[in-house]
């Protein structure tokens, strides 16, 4: 658009003055919307995250301590009840191989929940703020990956005790296994976001659901379990994202910790267990381009509806 120019009003016999009024091309409401113009407005992002962050530890007197201690205290209670209590001798560093999962489930299900609770919950800003939308699920994934480090330190410090030994693959199997779940719980997050917006059973439904994730996949029972009891149907089990993401942390640290690793994961994991990966992140992909476009299409009706 060209710049526009208006004229002030001046005295009889005094030439015009013109100012310069527009110096911008006028852009569809579309063009400020999307995944890209939330990462584009990072420093928006990152003030969301920090207050998330901070309401959660307010008034604590540990504050982010809290964060390192949760998870210590989860794996010692694994580890009482799955290598003391019921004896799972025959399965070597159980408790790792629980923890593992633990960490994904936990990232996915954090996500999951705040994400379609994120713009109910911050409904002021929706309806006072000209801001992508989308940036409220996006901040909640990105509060619940925070969180997953802390996790990681005692992942790495209790696998180190068990004798870990980490291989060129171990990093790429972890990495793989985080980028699913950072891709699957913010596209899932944006669906439900909406839908929770018109209707607000949907996070006591999400609330349900994740219940079934810990279940879901290789984490109280091993994979060979399901090869076991399934036979040849056990490949379709691995048509679940989530199950080859905590997989892929298994291959990444459980694995090192036992005597002969190369001999764990191949009894223990599926052969092709990176492109079954590559495939899961492939598919989560694509969920999150779908739930983008159902997110734009609907979001224009999500401040009359809050």
């Amino acid at each position: 658009m060209t710049d526009v120019e208006t004229p002030h009003a001046a005295s009889e016999g005094e030439p015009r003055a013109e100012v310069r009024v527009v110096d911008a091309p006028l852009r569809p409401p579309s063009d400020t919307t999307g995944l890209m113009e939330v990462f584009r407005r990072r420093y928006l992002l990152r003030l969301l995250v920090k207050r998330e962050i901070s309401a959660r530890y307010q008034g604590s007197f540990l504050g982010l301590l809290w964060s390192y201690i949760n998870p210590l205290s989860q794996f010692l209670i694994y580890y009482f009840i799955m290598q003391i209590v019921i004896g799972r001798g025959q399965f070597e560093n159980f408790a790792v191989h629980v923890f593992c999962g633990l960490i994904v489930v936990h990232f996915f299900t954090e996500t999951f929940n705040a994400g379609t609770r994120s713009i109910v919950r911050n409904k002021s800003l929706v309806q006072k703020m000209a801001v992508p939308r989308e940036m409220f699920p996006v901040a909640s994934m990105l509060v619940s990956l925070f969180h997953v480090v802390p996790q990681l330190v005692i992942l790495v410090a209790v696998s180190l005790l068990y004798g870990y030994t980490p291989d060129p693959g171990a990093f790429a199997a972890a990495s793989l296994a985080l980028a699913i779940v950072m891709v699957l719980g913010t596209a899932l997050a944006l669906l439900f976001s909406t839908a929770n917006v018109f209707f607000r059973d949907f996070s006591s439904a999400v609330n349900i659901l994740t219940n079934f994730t810990r279940f879901g996949v290789p984490m109280i029972y091993p994979y060979t379990m399901v090869q076991e009891r399934f036979g040849s149907a056990a490949e379709y089990y691995l048509w679940n994202p989530m199950a080859n993401a905590v997989l892929l942390v298994q291959r990444g640290f459980w694995v090192g910790t036992t005597k002969d690793p190369e001999e764990t994961a191949r009894v223990h994991l599926p052969a092709n267990l990176f492109e079954l990966g590559l495939w899961s992140l492939l598919g989560s992909l694509v969920l999150l381009v779908v739930a983008q476009r159902v997110f734009s299409r609907l979001e224009q009706r999500i401040p009359e509806r809050l």
